[in-house]
């Protein structure tokens, strides 16, 4: 009889404010392919599985081996999934008295409960090795009888996304589950000290995944029922194979060639979405720029999300901070994003800008949060669509700068009345002017959540 492996699932990637179903990341369909690669039995469980029935525990325990997936990197209000807390995974480790027990995933960056607060590194009880590194290369070496450590390998880890990516099906939620694809990792503004607050800058200069690996992995998850696609995982979409420099200009033939296959390779898909864009590489390149946003129109589904780390409109935060883009180039990049991407399929705008706010960083003050504001009324002013706007408090990671320079807790006050004024003054009409009455939403996914008596269940 083979062995038996459980992949706990304690991670979520975003806050659900994308308008996405359920998410399953890559690390769960690599560690999947190392584990088949060594003759386990492989099945999945998330942590709220585990929380809505304790049972479940047994079950884990009377395996050979668990790894658990956890870690917080983007703090926020989370739907579809709640990320396994500290306690949580303490007590996991600790109760786990018969299998073999690893632990990997952004938790080896720090953790923290909530954005404001800083993420600490700390030893975490009861698991018998934490993965380091890459976790499915890691997880690889040790099952190997290495050291739990692993580098960042492509040629090996290609093989095990397609290998892992039947998992899928034992998702709860599955069909509707978002599968993240990995298209590259590492920063090129890293390599020029990258942003203050980012992790990014950890993984060295960037790494791309080639055409092919990508195209067989998404093929692969099609073949077991994939239906929605996240091309993301990476700083910039559009710096996909690009050449060196702090910001590069795009290759508008790579991202053709990459949408292209996947649309070839999964022919039912449902959804094909991207993730981060740099609002700078838009603005100092922009006719490559659009003309690779154009060819992400051409293959993706419409209702598409281009999320700019923004992060301040204050010029003296994104000198501070090393921040990518100073506002005049984000307003020429949303700018840029409507021309391409405004056009409606079924009532739906193709493709929008989504802006990121971080708040607390080093040389934020009062002003910092009047310009923000003053930017975003310039956006609704100008009659420009973006399709929703992310406000973070700061969650700084040991080894970025941030971790010792920032303003955490001084200007709390401030940054509730910048939140509030935001979804009360911006979110709504623009929120009107993207989806105008009459709109037909279709194959949408409804999210049930149970409030305590007397409290008003609209957002």
């Amino acid at each position: 009889m083979s062995a038996e492996a459980f992949i706990l699932d304690g991670y979520v990637d975003e806050p659900a404010c994308l308008g996405v179903p359920p998410y399953i990341s890559p690390y769960i369909r690599t560690v999947a392919g190392v584990l088949a690669a060594h003759r386990y039995a492989v099945h999945y469980l998330t942590i709220d599985q585990l929380r809505n029935d304790p049972h479940h525990l047994n079950t884990l325990d009377a395996s050979d081996l668990v790894v658990m997936i956890a870690g917080v990197t983007v703090p926020g209000k989370y739907l579809g999934g709640t990320p396994a807390t500290l306690t949580e995974i303490q007590q996991i480790g600790t109760a786990l008295r018969h299998p073999k027990t690893l632990i990997g995933g952004p938790i080896g960056f720090g953790y923290s409960p909530q954005g404001g607060q800083k993420a600490a590194k700390q030893a975490i009880a009861g698991f018998d090795a934490v993965l380091e590194g890459p976790v499915a290369e890691a997880l690889d070496e040790f099952l190997r009888g290495n050291e739990p450590r692993g580098v960042l390998d492509y040629s090996r880890s290609d093989a095990w996304s397609t290998a892992g990516s039947g998992i899928i099906r034992e998702h709860p939620n599955f069909p509707f589950v978002m599968c993240e694809i990995e298209t590259a990792r590492g920063c090129p503004h890293g390599a020029y000290g990258g942003c203050s607050f980012c992790t990014e800058p950890f993984y060295g200069s960037p790494k791309y995944r080639s055409i092919s690996g990508i195209a067989e992995e998404v093929k692969a998850l099609s073949s077991h029922g994939a239906r929605h696609f996240r091309i993301g995982r990476q700083p910039d979409i559009l710096a996909y194979g690009a050449g060196s420099g702090e910001y590069p200009a795009p290759e508008p033939e790579k991202i053709e060639a990459l949408f292209s296959s996947v649309r070839a390779a999964a022919p039912n898909l449902t959804t094909l979405h991207i993730d981060n864009t740099n609002p700078a590489t838009i603005a100092r390149h922009e006719e490559p720029a659009r003309e690779a946003l154009e060819a992400i129109v051409r293959h993706h589904t419409s209702g598409d999300v281009a999320a700019f780390g923004m992060e301040t409109a204050d010029p003296a935060v994104i000198a501070a901070n090393n921040v990518k883009a100073q506002p005049d180039e984000g307003s020429r990049a949303i700018e840029i994003v409507n021309e391409v991407g405004g056009m409606r399929r079924d009532g739906i705008p193709h493709l929008l800008p989504g802006l990121n706010f971080v708040c607390g960083l080093s040389g934020e003050t009062e002003k910092t949060y009047e310009l923000n504001e003053q930017f975003l009324a310039r956006v609704l002013d100008a009659g420009l669509l973006v399709r929703r706007v992310n406000i973070r408090q700061l969650m700084p990671f040991e080894g970025t700068p941030a971790y010792t320079s920032n303003t955490l807790g001084k200007f709390d006050r401030r940054f509730r009345a910048f939140k509030e004024r935001v979804r009360t003054t911006f979110d709504l009409p623009m929120l009107k002017r993207v989806f105008p009455l009459g709109t037909v939403l279709h194959q949408v996914i409804v999210e049930v959540e149970s409030f305590p008596l007397g409290r008003c269940c609209t957002r």
